[in-house]
């Protein structure tokens, strides 16, 4: 008799070469969806960018050919294609199959990048269809095919004319082109925006490198291409394109630093205010975006308050103010780009978030401190307007702090501290809670008749929401509009939220099927984007689904989400339009308890809409543009967008 608990040598696998990619390929790219797919684009182009930093290619080209081909071209030096000392085979053929087999470990060919794992290039390979790459070192064209990243031959010679596409700028440079296996991503179609913009990041990042992406997915192709003479400092007049700015022009500091192991540290930094309430910031070490901060953006902010703080000490403002300004306060208003080229960058894990180097907050802090402060100097009247600006915010802080603990008191006054508009759910693990939130007592009514008491919970609002893009936190936490939102979330609000706390896992808003009902979507997600950012972040946001039609005929009852929808239910009915039925929902009060139950609440049956946040930047301009003080901006997205909303029937 067998046992089946028997654990011994023949039951340790052995992964080789890039099998083991290819078995959890999650480790190496986060993610099998789209956002590891585009992974994959990035890894690519990443290699471009650090020949781009060494100052070997300043032009990249990225192209979306037919049937979900990528290609990626630069002027680079080329992988290099000679045969390796110790491996006998190309060196060309140890970085596309091997995993940790690169340049980046050897300061001398790179003394800064950012692929630092040796695992970029030849994970794309691991991952795809099949993979191609050409090299043109040295007057001749080396070419290497794969295969789910098997070497299909050697590494061999080809004629340039022999090649279909590549035109080599400057006779140089790498080709790879590749197809993502199917089998293993639930998506190989590229969207064409997200590229673009991660792509537009990179080129602000890297100061004159040209970088063009072309989508010969069209009949007509498409193409950004992306240069930036400006740098860091066009990144930041970028992101405050729809903004009014106290300073003109972007305050600029960079410098190199010893970094005390025999390397040095590049630092770059762009920060322009605008009158607006929200702080913009982005931080990149070695052109990686590192969303989780890290010890240059601690030093970078240590300096910005230290530096604005010593100044109000000598200005005539501090006498509005009893006290120093914080973090926030000097923050308020903000646009800024920090980004830093460091040769032994230490982050946490293989997504780079958060920089760990402890040398670097020093150096920064030093560094732009010493050069704000001459800036500062030579020009009065910008410290003076971001001095105004900074107390103004410290004054709201102070009686946004006065308006929470009045709320603490007043909830703790109430034993339930819930809201009474608020129909609770009986179930008390946030992670299996759902909070609709509906506008309007009729809507409310209904959602509460057809939910499910057990873990659904209906919050019913009333009234003009605040629009949260023109306003102040004290504004916010003090509106008795928003206050039932912030107290059924549980979690507080701005700075204070912690999303730990939550009440509940899924926040769905349900409103109509109307421009009313997309208002007030765009209200909530823009309070939800700039207070609670960290719900949308984590997934915990989505957007009801309910349908716009009814069409019922013999005793049956169909549902249409669309005009498109309704048009193929009626002719697959085969009945007379006269003994066919059809209900246009003006609003969700319109549909009875069963019905919003059936259509748009029960999870066995309802489509719903999670809200992702795959681009800050692109999210950060379009919540500007259509929610901030500037009209024209909005107006031109409308005028541009109209078409999408022309069927709409209001």
């Amino acid at each position: 008799m067998t046992n089946t608990n028997s654990y011994s040598a023949q039951n340790i696998t052995v992964l080789k070469g890039l099998e083991a990619v290819r078995k959890r390929p999650g480790m190496y790219i986060g993610t099998t969806g789209i956002d590891g797919l585009h992974h994959l684009v990035f890894e690519v182009v990443d290699n471009s960018v650090d020949e781009a930093m060494q100052g070997f290619c300043d032009d990249i080209l990225v192209v979306l050919e037919g049937n979900d081909v990528v290609r990626v071209e630069d002027n680079g030096r080329g992988i290099p294609v000679d045969i390796h000392p110790t491996e006998r085979v190309s060196a060309l053929e140890l970085v596309m199959t091997r995993l940790h087999a690169g340049g980046k470990f050897d300061k001398k060919a790179y003394k800064v990048s950012g692929g630092l794992h040796g695992v970029g290039v030849s994970v794309v390979n691991a991952l795809s269809e099949w993979c191609e790459a050409f090299i043109h070192v040295n007057g001749t064209i080396h070419t290497q095919r794969y295969k789910t990243g098997i070497p299909e031959g050697p590494a061999s010679e080809t004629a340039a004319a022999n090649l279909p596409y590549g035109d080599f700028p400057g006779r140089r440079g790498t080709v790879v082109r590749w197809k993502a296996d199917a089998s293993i991503f639930e998506t190989i179609t590229y969207n064409f925006d997200a590229l673009s913009n991660r792509l537009r990041e990179l080129a602000f990042l890297n100061k004159g490198l040209k970088i063009t992406i072309r989508d010969e997915r069209l009949s007509i192709p498409k193409v950004h291409e992306f240069k930036f003479d400006g740098g860091v400092k066009s990144f930041v007049e970028y992101l405050n394109e729809n903004k009014t700015v106290l300073n003109k022009e972007p305050v600029f500091v960079e410098g190199v630093r010893d970094d005390g192991a025999g390397g040095s540290i590049e630092v770059e930094c762009a920060i322009q205010y605008n009158d607006g309430f929200n702080e913009i910031m982005f931080s990149f070490v070695n052109d990686i975006n590192t969303r989780e901060g890290g010890t240059h953006l601690v030093g970078f902010k240590s300096a910005l308050t230290r530096t604005l703080n010593d100044f109000l000490k000598k200005s005539k403002i501090s006498k509005k103010l009893d006290e120093s300004l914080s973090g926030d306060d000097v923050r308020e208003g903000l646009t800024a780009v920090l980004s830093i080229k460091v040769p032994n960058p230490q982050f946490e894990g293989q997504t780079k978030g958060k920089l760990g180097n402890s040398e670097v907050k020093g150096i920064v802090e030093s560094l732009v401190s010493e050069q704000l402060e001459r800036y500062f100097d030579l020009h009065p009247d910008v410290i003076a307007n971001i001095l105004e600006k900074s107390v103004l915010a410290a004054r709201a802080r102070i009686a946004a702090r006065q308006a929470r603990d009045a709320t603490r008191r007043k909830n703790a006054m109430d034993s339930a501290g819930l809201p009474g508009k608020l129909a609770d759910c009986s179930e008390k693990d946030p992670a299996l809670c759902e909070l609709f939130i509906v506008e309007g007592d009729s809507a409310g009514g209904s959602a509460k008749g057809g939910r499910d008491r057990r873990y659904q919970a209906i919050l019913s609002l009333w009234g003009k929401m605040l629009n949260v893009e023109k306003q102040r936190i004290e504004k916010v936490i003090t509106n008795d509009k928003l206050q039932p939102v912030i107290a059924s979330i549980g979690a507080g609000c701005g700075n204070d939220f912690d999303v730990s706390k939550i009440r509940y896992h899924k926040i769905i808003i349900m409103a109509d099927a109307d421009v009313d009902g997309s208002h007030i979507r765009t209200l909530l997600l823009t309070f939800f984007y700039r207070y609670m950012t960290a719900l949308i972040e984590r997934g915990h946001v989505y957007i009801a689904m309910p349908p716009l039609y009814r069409i019922s005929y013999e005793k049956k009852s169909f549902y249409a989400y669309d005009d498109a929808e309704k048009d193929r239910i009626l002719a697959e009915s085969g009945k007379d339009p006269e003994k066919v039925a059809v209900q246009r929902y003006k609003g969700l009060g319109e549909m009875n308890p069963d019905q919003l139950c059936d259509t748009t609440m029960n999870p066995a049956q309802r489509s719903m809409i999670q809200v992702h946040l795959d681009d800050t930047v692109e999210a950060e301009r379009i919540f500007t543009t259509l929610m901030g003080e500037v009209v024209a901006p909005r107006r031109e997205f409308i005028e541009e967008n109209a078409l999408l909303v022309s069927n709409l029937d209001v």
